[in-house]
């Protein structure tokens, strides 16, 4: 990890600032349910998409402390997936502690979730008069695409499990929506509040949409074959709740009739035993999925940096810095 201290040095840096804003705006009646809403936030995580609207901002000239309040309403953002995602998913684990639901019921975790999306237009607002007032509004137009496109790829995850004939191009695009889009608009947000051209703003959207992708795969790829105390969460529960990974859609394309049935009567089985999905997994494994997921996830990283170099910016440690996240959350950990 020596490669990546300065990133993760100046990353508690800013996660330390950032809590701070969020600390302020979760404060509220029904006490429970503020309670319920800072739960995961409390729970810990490295704040990694405050930290690119930091750093985008930065590349630009938006000053720190601007690009830390805008990156809050990121984070909110984020948190409320995370919240309402459980829920969908039935997962019980979430950063290693119970999620919000397991805690605090359905009902009170739908309602936390919900408060986390307001309060994420709410952060953002309150930039109301440090900010040019029609880059403030660019940046809550962002805001509200990104909201808007992880719904859409969160619904397109469900469909995916109904289905035996999921491409890898719609994997894809499912996982753009779902995981890529929120990073790549925490960096436009950044860009933007800073004033940058177009043609910039466009470099960074592929530099983001490249790195999340490959980041989700990489994901995918531990969530099949990674340590538990790695990933937070059960290993196979992806398995268990039926997604469509790309290692799943590759395995099916690759298996024979008879492994596709075996495959397919443990995929989505929420009454599989763990050794029923680790010999599910074994079996993916089998067909040489997860260097193939491997090697597209390497595709992405290559393209995506490549965006991220062609920029013309003002701060050239913030560009670095953005290069070594870049590096640092699609980095292998199997």
């Amino acid at each position: 990890m020596e490669e990546f201290s300065g990133l993760l040095n100046y990353a508690k840096s800013v996660a330390k600032e950032v809590d701070k804003v969020i600390a302020e705006i979760l404060t509220g009646e029904p006490k429970e349910l503020y309670h319920a809403s800072a739960h995961l936030i409390k729970a810990g995580g490295k704040r990694l998409r405050p930290l690119a609207t930091v750093l985008a901002g930065r590349m630009y000239g938006l000053p720190e402390e601007l690009g830390i309040r805008a990156g809050a309403s990121v984070e909110l953002l984020h948190n409320f997936t995370l919240v309402h995602d459980d829920i969908m998913d039935k997962d019980t684990m979430r950063r290693g502690v119970p999620t919000v639901h397991v805690v605090y019921g359905v009902d009170s975790a739908i309602l936390a979730g919900d408060l986390l999306f307001a309060k994420a237009f709410e952060a953002l607002g309150r930039l109301e008069g440090d900010v040019v007032p029609e880059l403030l509004l660019k940046a809550m137009k962002e805001l509200d695409w990104a909201a808007v496109t992880v719904a859409e790829g969160q619904a397109m995850d469900m469909d995916f499990e109904k289905r035996e004939d999921v491409t890898v191009e719609e994997y894809i695009d499912m996982i753009f929506k779902k995981t890529a889009a929120l990073f790549k608009s925490s960096l436009v947000i950044g860009a933007t509040l800073a004033g940058a051209a177009d043609e910039e703003i466009q470099k960074l959207s592929k530099y983001a949409g490249c790195i999340g992708i490959a980041f989700q795969i990489r994901d995918d790829i531990l969530g099949l074959v990674g340590d538990e105390k790695v990933l937070g969460k059960p290993v196979y529960s992806d398995l268990r709740e039926g997604k469509k990974t790309i290692l799943v859609i590759y395995a099916l394309s690759r298996l024979d009739d008879p492994g596709k049935d075996r495959l397919l009567k443990a995929l989505g089985n929420r009454e599989a035993s763990k050794e029923e999905l680790a010999a599910a997994a074994e079996l993916i494994k089998s067909t040489g999925a997860v260097e193939y997921a491997d090697e597209l996830a390497e595709r992405y990283i290559e393209d995506g940096l490549g965006a991220l170099e062609a920029t013309q910016v003002i701060d050239e440690d913030a560009k670095k810095l953005l290069r070594d996240l870049a590096k640092y959350i699609t980095q292998r950990k199997y």
